[in-house]
């Protein structure tokens, strides 16, 4: 029988609650009890102390085969020079990074030749070690949307990367594709970017069959539905249609907002990749005026959407588009940061990264400290309510999924 306790100044459940000089006990790789002051451990158990405990992080907007690289041209390289199996392999490594930072569970938001679908499985049958994972497969996108943009030579032809549909029935098509492949979820690209009119910066890329039509068979197939979103009206009628939550959303109306808590629709604002825009030259982004213009508006935007959102209640999810443009693991500790600075407590920002994430990729047994629930867990060397910085420091961290402390790569423990 494989039992310990940990013996703790602090635990975050993950829910909203903190116990003060708490034990947590695990046995078989599943939390068997909770206990606050008073509780002193079996004689000669296997005892760990520390100063801070709580859940496993979880990253809803990752692309696990994607490296991060800054510049464009290096971005889309990778989708020609690489191979699908040397995507898969780099990808694991990837998974491991992000699980020796303590997220111990992400959603991947597309990959090229559905290669996170098979990563999951390795990973599931212990091949690897790395993080739960809830896949999309293939993104969805109108042909030349978002997902789907041009700029090849006309010689070039690439299989496999997205999935482009066009007209109800080829979205229908589309999302019984991915389901066949193995996806978890589906993936669909709603609206993007638009320079036509700045006080109206996005434009509908999907029209309302299609909307209607990804989102009931995804609905009728028991799959919940992502959408990359800039913004609009679009938006709002696919949250009506049942969308289950909105990826980006940088302009958010009222009416949007109120509706999503209405219909229980989550919002992922993915704020760090915004911000990284700016922490970068705009040549190796390949950055002209109109686009740089569109980042600083929604640079701005966001921050008003998360305040709308976060007003009325919507649930609000930890996701970092880890892969693209930013480096596995460490970006969701800083999109917890600034979720702080968009006006929610510490409490509130974990929770993000924790019990409502796990809501989301319908992961029931993680995501809070409790009886009956797997033990993944992350032991802070540090009090993450007075500076959640403390976890931008892998140092400080020891991670633990299913029971089990998690060896780095580099031979040390966490």
């Amino acid at each position: 029988m494989n039992e310990m306790y940990f013996v703790v100044k602090r635990l975050i459940a993950g829910d909203g609650s903190v116990l003060e000089n708490a034990v947590l006990q695990v046995q078989n790789g599943r939390i068997i009890g909770v206990f606050q002051s008073g509780f002193t451990p079996p004689e000669n158990a296997n005892t760990i102390h520390g100063e801070t405990l709580l859940p496993g992080w979880i990253d809803a907007h990752v692309h696990l085969a994607y490296s991060g690289a800054i510049e464009a041209r290096a971005f889309r390289a990778e989708a020609s020079e690489m191979s699908y199996p040397k995507l898969a392999l780099r990808a694991a490594s990837y998974a491991r990074e992000t699980l020796e930072w303590g997220v111990t569970a992400v959603r991947d938001l597309n990959a090229p030749g559905g290669v996170i679908i098979d990563l999951r499985e390795a990973i599931n049958a212990g091949y690897v070690p790395g993080p739960r994972i809830r896949a999309c497969g293939l993104g969805l996108s109108v042909t030349g949307g978002h997902m789907d943009k041009g700029g090849w030579g006309d010689h070039v032809a690439l299989r496999d990367m997205t999935y482009p549909c066009d007209g109800a029935l080829e979205w229908r098509a589309g999302v019984r594709t991915q389901v066949k492949r193995g996806a978890d979820v589906i993936k669909i690209n709603l609206c993007g970017g638009s320079f036509r009119d700045w006080q109206h910066p996005y434009k509908q890329e999907m029209d309302q069959s299609e909307i209607m039509a990804a989102i009931d068979e995804a609905h009728r197939l028991e799959k919940r539905v992502a959408a990359h979103t800039s913004g609009g009206p679009t938006v709002n009628l696919a949250v009506k249609a049942g969308l289950d939550s909105v990826e980006h959303g940088r302009w958010l109306d009222d009416e949007c907002v109120d509706l999503m808590a209405e219909n229980n629709c989550y919002y992922v604002p993915t704020l760090r990749v915004q911000e990284n825009h700016f922490e970068h030259s705009w040549a190796a982004q390949n950055a002209n005026a109109n686009s740089i213009k569109w980042l600083e508006l929604g640079r701005e935007a966001m921050w008003e959407s998360l305040t709308k959102a976060h007003k009325a209640g919507v649930k609000i999810v930890t996701g970092t588009d880890a892969g693209f443009m930013l480096p596995h693991g460490l970006s969701n500790h800083h999109e917890m940061e600034l979720l702080m600075h968009g006006g929610l407590t510490a409490l509130e920002a974990i929770s993000a990264a924790t019990k409502t994430a796990a809501e989301l990729l319908d992961f029931p047994d993680i995501g809070s400290l409790e009886t009956g629930k797997i033990a993944d867990l992350v032991l802070v060397n540090g009090n993450p309510l007075d500076d959640i910085r403390v976890l931008q420091n892998k140092n400080n961290l020891r991670v633990f999924k299913d029971g089990l402390e998690v060896s780095r790569a580099d031979g040390g423990l966490l």
